[in-house]
């Protein structure tokens, strides 16, 4: 039987391959802070719901809806879920496809923090750039 916070994070990837950003904000906590490393124009780190969902909003925005995550895998405890991804995307002629590892926090039922290491950082600067 999976960790009712293994099954959160599913539910969150899946409302988001859906597009279903209301899903998505229902499962983030009103402070949540987004990481996103890099020096692309997307790095940064994003706090609270509304820029969280802006960012979520913008990398479907420019990549005209082509961005996936493909979930490899999902484990989590009572307060911290990692993800295994590989993110697809297209934009301006250029393809990405790289894997990652997402790290969250959960609190209470919600995500309140979260952390992305991709594999190669350079190709995602690079992509977003």
């Amino acid at each position: 039987m999976a960790h009712p916070n293994e099954d959160l994070m599913k539910k969150g990837y899946e409302a988001f391959g859906s597009g279903d950003l209301d899903a998505v904000r229902e499962l983030f906590a009103d402070d949540i802070v987004w990481h996103v490393p890099g020096r692309s124009p997307l790095a940064g780190d994003y706090k609270g719901k509304e820029e969280v969902l802006g960012f979520l909003a913008k990398t479907m925005e420019m990549t005209g809806g082509t961005f996936k995550l493909d979930v490899h895998d999902v484990m989590a405890g009572d307060e911290h879920g990692v993800a295994l991804t590989t993110a697809t995307a297209e934009r301006e002629g250029k393809r990405l496809s790289n894997r990652a590892v997402q790290v969250v926090h959960i609190r209470g039922g919600k995500l309140t923090e979260s952390w992305f290491h991709p594999e190669d950082q350079y190709a995602v600067d690079e992509f977003w750039s």
